[in-house]
Order: structure tokens, then sequence, then C-alpha cells
């Protein structure tokens, strides 16, 4: 039972028992429908049932991945020296957020529109942000769930249901309930405590969202950065667990407790509970978690964290993901330890779930796991206009408007999807963020590869293929072997030949779509677009592929980077060519200014693209 029990980008878990049913909540960030929600009969085998807010559109923002116009033009986007420089400002109120943060007199953490922090010294933080959901708690009381999550840049949220998978009510605003990372708890006498980020509490009304006093400051932790609370009643205890030192590598899980929910609360003597810091754990970051009880009184607790792969400082392109870890006790405090790659035996029988069709054929509405940037209007993305098809139609040339996708959830994948190009351009996304991604497309008269990075969208490969008709492929493989210049894996794109093989027009280095390197909280997303007039898909694929089928490709990736490939050196099927005006390294936004001795030029590629070519090495295998 291999560890995470949900991969991919599935980050800031919380988790209910219902009899012998476990339901979970993730962030969802960006993406719509959001925060979804997954049930399982034994914490292993999850199953993603619906999303709890699959009504709720978000924003769209000023800059976004533009669609190539030709393979010649490959000037930046107007608006990327902009958000460069928006990018930086955030990258140093993210540094500045790992600081201890204090109540103000205004709010904590507030306010939410322009600035997250206001930390020791006084100074705000400013941290210009995108609309997004983010850390939700999901619990059950008094016959029904109860969601609370953050709409970052507007404030707390709370829907209900009388069952997890929905339908569930119409958003409730929080508007004096201050902060990041709601937690809900109810006492004996029905009251209920919301307790947030910093870390502050207050009482709330959860049918109308008022607030019933000023928030209070409740614990400061014992570290930096205290956030992701959960309180909980157990025995004759209320204990306070929170997450600490950031969203990185120092992420950590500290507890306390008190007679009273309210506090005043004791620090347990042995905190942390759990980090990997300084650890060499293939595990990285974990942190936020939350606690469940199985049937048998057993005690578990499901968090984040990551799986860095390639070279130093090491990289993570699937996100933050969901895992699992036992918990023991010890004179009434919680002990977790190091969060184990393999799980041991539970205390139950298992039950999974039946597997998941690897193909799509869009014969109804899209499942529950797919995603859209914060919307999915039904005259841009639809299922119903061609039966058997998914059918997108472009708006304004962005890849975002029309993206539709799923999470990537293991390290060497393979998509395909059969699209007709007749009347618009089309294509395959590899996608990160609104400024960080890689496409293969189809106008029925070439194919091409472009990337997306940092606001300049570049052509790095083209070739004709007048067909409307085509199967467009990506195909991702870690790196095949460790070093200071790998990267954590190699995308290849391109499209199938008539017989069915792989035609790959660019391979390229993966590390510029992980948040090393972009900054953010997200993870990849492997999806659909139409960039001009309307495209109509058969059918989208994807799978774990096995070694084997990769192989060349890991080879790429143990090499990328010791040399510049040159015409002689491709094999006849790439035509791809280096890019031309492709941002260097050094000009790709770092996601905090502590990290540039880590991400330095020694450690970069010289190049996005190289050619594909034998290897005497073996590559390692995957596991």
């Amino acid at each position: 039972m291999p560890n995470p029990v949900v991969p991919g980008f599935h980050p800031d878990p919380s988790v209910c028992r219902v009899g012998e049913d476990y339901y979970l909540a993730c962030s969802s960030f960006e993406y719509h429908p959001g925060v979804p929600i997954l049930h399982s009969r034994d914490l292993v085998h999850w199953r993603q049932i619906g999303n709890a807010l699959a009504d709720l559109p978000l924003p769209t923002p000023t800059t976004r991945c533009p669609a190539p116009a030709s393979a010649s033009s490959a000037s930046p986007s107007t608006s990327g020296t902009r958000h460069r420089a928006v990018l930086r400002r955030r990258r140093r109120a993210d540094h500045d957020r790992t600081r201890r943060p204090r109540l103000a007199a205004d709010h904590l953490y507030a306010p939410l529109v322009d600035a997250v922090a206001t930390v020791d010294d006084g100074r705000a933080a400013v941290f210009l942000v995108n609309r997004d959901l983010s850390e939700p708690t999901l619990r059950h009381h008094d016959g029904r769930f109860h969601l609370i999550t953050t709409e970052v840049g507007t404030g707390n949220l709370l829907v209900t249901a009388e069952h997890p998978a929905g339908p569930w009510s119409a958003p409730v605003r929080l508007p004096d309930v201050p902060g990041i990372d709601p937690d809900l708890a109810w006492d004996e006498d029905g009251t209920c405590w919301c307790t947030v980020a910093g870390v502050a509490q207050l009482r709330i009304d959860p049918a109308s969202g008022k607030a019933l006093e000023e928030p209070r400051p409740l614990w400061s932790g014992t570290r930096q950065a205290p956030e992701a609370p959960h309180l909980y009643r157990i025995g004759d205890w209320w204990y306070l667990l929170i997450a600490e030192g950031g969203t990185e590598r120092a992420h950590s899980v500290s507890v306390a407790r008190s007679r009273r929910p309210d506090g005043p609360f004791e620090p347990c003597p042995d905190n942390p509970l759990l980090t990997h810091a300084g650890s060499h754990s293939p595990i990285q970051n974990t942190g936020h978690a939350d606690l469940v009880q199985g049937p048998d009184g057993s005690w578990w607790a499901v968090l984040l964290g990551v799986r860095p792969q390639g070279g130093t400082p090491g990289w993570h392109p699937l996100g933050r993901e969901t895992y699992l870890t036992p918990v023991s006790w010890a004179d009434e405090w919680p002990v977790i330890g190091q969060v184990p790659v393999e799980l041991p035996d539970l205390p139950w029988e298992l039950n999974p779930w039946p597997a998941e069709p690897t193909r799509e054929d869009f014969d109804g509405p899209l499942p529950p796991q797919w995603l859209s940037v914060r919307d999915r209007p039904a005259d841009r993305i639809t299922t119903g206009q061609r039966p058997g098809s998914l059918t997108l139609h472009a708006r304004d040339g962005h890849v975002d408007d029309t993206f539709t996708g799923r999470r990537q959830q293991h390290h060497a994948v393979r998509a395909r999807a059969r699209l007709d190009a007749t009347t618009g351009t089309g294509g395959l996304a590899v996608r990160l963020d609104d400024e960080h991604a890689y496409t293969v497309e189809a106008d029925g008269r070439h194919v091409r590869v472009t990337t997306h990075l940092g606001g300049r969208t570049t052509v790095v490969a083209e070739r004709e293929l007048p067909h409307h008709d085509v199967v467009l492929r990506v195909e991702t493989a870690p790196a095949a072997e460790r070093g200071p210049r790998t990267g954590p894996d190699a995308l290849a794109l391109g499209h199938e030949r008539p017989d069915g093989t792989f035609a790959a027009l660019a391979t390229l280095d993966g590390r510029y779509l992980t948040t090393e390197v972009a900054g953010g909280f997200t993870g990849r997303v492997i999806g659909l677009y139409a960039a001009r007039g309307t495209v109509h898909f058969d059918w989208f694929e994807r799978l774990s592929a096995c070694l084997r089928c990769f192989s060349r490709i890991g080879q790429l990736a143990a090499g990328a980077g010791t040399e510049r490939p040159t015409a002689d050196a491709r094999p006849a099927e790439h035509d791809a060519h280096p890019p031309t005006g492709t941002p260097s390294p050094r000009r790709c936004p770092r996601p905090f200014r502590a990290r540039r001795r880590q991400i330095s030029s020694s450690s970069q590629p010289r190049s996005l693209i190289s050619a594909v070519r034998p290897s005497a090495r073996r590559p390692r295998s995957l596991k």
C-alpha cells in the first residue's frame, strides 16, 4: 500500500468519518469546480465523488498564457513585464510570511484583498494574488456536512450538504472571520468555534455567517508561520493541531491542549510532532495534518507532502499530495512518526474501488475529476454540441479560456487526444499555472510545440501535417540519473503517425513546470484547449506508463543540459530546433528569494529542448 494515498495535486487535506465511510476535501486553488470531495472505506483507496463549490466561478486574472500567432511570433506577452514585477513582490511577501505574525488591531492576515499578514515589526507584507480556493476543513455535525474554506482575495465561506457528493448549499460568506485556513469545531453546548491561521479564534453562527465575538489570539505555536489549525475534543482534552514552518522543506506539525476549547493551551513537550526537515526521506514538505479515528479506535492523520525529483534542490512536478500515517498516544499526547513510503497493514479489511477508465469518450457530462481554469462556461466548453465529443470554442486566444483536463498523478505518464481541427486550432497542454505551460497543437495544416514561460510565448518546433483529424501525444518520464544538472523529468510532445508510432517534435525540461521555478502552490494538470475557432475532441486518454515505453525519454532527462542539440544530432523523426527567445532559468520567477542560491545557474539546463539520443547508461527503474 504505497503512499501517497491520493497522488497528484491534492494539497491541504481535511478528513472526517461517518460510520465506516471517510470523506476528504482538498484545496483546488484557481481550478473549477472548486474543492474536490473524495470518498474511501479504508483510508487508502479514494475516489472523487463531487466538488463542494461546483457553482462558484473565480475571477479571471489580467495575465495568462497567450496562444502563439505563428511559428515566427516568439515575442513576449505585452503584460509579461508587469506580471513578473508582481511575482517578485509576491515572492518577497511569501518570504516575509514565514515570520511569526501577530494579531493586528484591524485583522489577522488581513485585508485578504491586497495583503496577507502583518509581521512582528508592524510592516504590511503585500501579497498580490489571483482569486482561488484553498485550505478547506470538512466536518460532520448534526446530520450535515460542513465545509469551510478561504476564497483568497474575498474572504472565508461556508457550505453544507446532507451528503458529501452534493448538492451543496449556496455559500454563506463570513465577512467578520479574518485570515485563512479556517477550522470548525462544536462543543457540548452546540457553540461553533472557528479557528484561523495565526492562530486566532472566535465563535460564529454558521447559519448566518455572523461572528459572535471579536477574534482573539489563541496560540502562537512553537516555530514560524503557525497555520492550518484543527481543534478536536478527545476525551477530557481539547487538542489544537497546527502546521508551522511554511509549506516547504521546514514544514511541520505541532500540537497543544487545553481543558477548554478557547484555551489557554499548553504545547506538547515533544513538538514538532512531525517534520521531515533535514531528513533523507523521499517524502518532503510534510505538514497540514488532520486527525481521524477509525472504527476500531485507532488514530490516523492525513497530511500533505511532496516527492522531490532530480538533482538539488529537487523539484516536485505533481504538486503537493495527500499522505496517510498512523498516530499513537503517549501520556495523553498524540505521537506521529515519519511518514512511511509503504503503509503498514491496516487493522481492517481493504475496500478498493473498481479501476477508473483510462479513456474519456465524452458520451456525457464531464466527470467530477475534470478541471477547468476558474470557470466552465457552457458556451465555451461543452459535451452536448456534437455527440461523443468535447467541443471547445476559443474566445480570445488564451489557453486558459478553454483548458479542461485532469491532474497528473504519476511521474511517468502518457496522454493522448484525437481532435478535429477543421474549424479551429487546439491541442494538448501540460499546465502548471497562468504563465507556465507546454502545449502541442494542430490547426489542420501544421502541428507545433509551444512553451509559455513567465509571460513569454515561444514556438520551439513546427511541422507540416495537412490533416484535420490528428492524434496528439504528451509523454513524461522521470530523470534516468541523479546529478546537480538533472531536472525532475522530461516531457516529449508531438503527434502520432498513421501506424500509431510517436513522432516527437520536442522534448522539454520539466523543471520549468514546477513550483520551485514558477512559484505558486499547484501541480501539473494535463488537458485539452482551443486556441482559435472551434475544436472537437473525440477522446482523451491518460496512462501511467512502464519504463520500457519511456526509456529514451529517461535517457534524455539524465543528460538534459549537457549540450545543445544540433541538426546533425537529431534523429530523423525530430524536426525540433533550439528555442528562439526562450527565457533563461535566471529570468524565470523564483518561489522565494532565499532559494536563489539553491537554484543557481550552474544547476540549470542550457536549453529547454534536447534531442532524444542513444545512451550507454541503463535508466533507473520506476517504483
